[in-house]
């Protein structure tokens, strides 16, 4: 027996070009990317996360010369809320990642950070909308995050 996973996503041609809400929320994971602590790897990620009432909570990726002590702006993001609003659902979740000095690139979330998010995913049984950077300026938007890892430790 053959299965098939399918993976449906929006591409926009620009930041510009997303609803206001979203341009809004990748643009403070932009901003935030900017005081990532990331002396080893010079490599900047910053992440928002939108509640549903509104609030915006951002994080960035935090390295340590223990590697692998640091930790990913997705999972700074997430385990903040989660401690400081754990009743909050989470409507959206965008990420913005560049090298020290260049432009935004196009980067998807490690596997550590796709399971932490869809295991909040799977605790509010909403579906989280995910917002990252693609090449070029394009920005993909991902209706859930199990979009990013079919079979998750949720599944099982």
């Amino acid at each position: 027996m053959s299965e098939k996973i399918e993976i449906s996503y929006q591409v926009y041609e620009s930041v510009d070009a997303l609803p206001l809400e979203d341009k809004e929320l990748l643009l403070e994971a932009e901003k935030i990317s900017e005081t990532a602590y990331a002396p080893y790897s010079n490599f900047l990620v910053g992440a928002a996360i939108r509640t549903e009432n509104g609030q915006i909570v951002t994080g960035n990726n935090q390295e340590n010369a223990a590697y692998p002590s640091g930790l990913c702006a997705e999972r700074t993001a997430i385990y903040y809320l989660g401690s400081q609003f754990p009743n909050e659902n989470i409507k959206t979740i965008a990420v913005a990642a560049r090298r020290r000095g260049q432009e935004f690139l196009a980067v998807a979330p490690c596997g550590s950070c796709r399971q932490a998010m869809v295991e909040y995913e799977a605790k509010q049984e909403k579906p989280i909308r995910f917002i990252m950077r693609g090449e070029n300026d394009t920005v993909l938007v991902l209706p859930a995050i199990k979009s990013l890892l079919p079979f998750s430790f949720t599944d099982f």
